[in-house]
């Protein structure tokens, strides 16, 4: 296992890196993080447009 992660990690071997892969992992988590507060704030933003006193 290791020597086909050495192949593709040297390019030897076509695939993805093991740095590639962690830094999509990474990127995935974070853009889910992001979208959920997009959706907070479009929550919060519908919300402070009613105003005070408006159903």
């Amino acid at each position: 296992m290791w020597h086909r992660r050495r192949e593709i990690g040297t390019g030897v071997k076509p695939g993805v890196s093991s740095d590639v892969a962690e830094e999509n992992k990474r990127l995935r988590r974070e853009n889910a993080e992001l979208r959920k507060a997009n959706e907070i704030l479009k929550a919060a933003i519908v919300f402070f447009a009613k105003g005070p006193g408006r159903p």
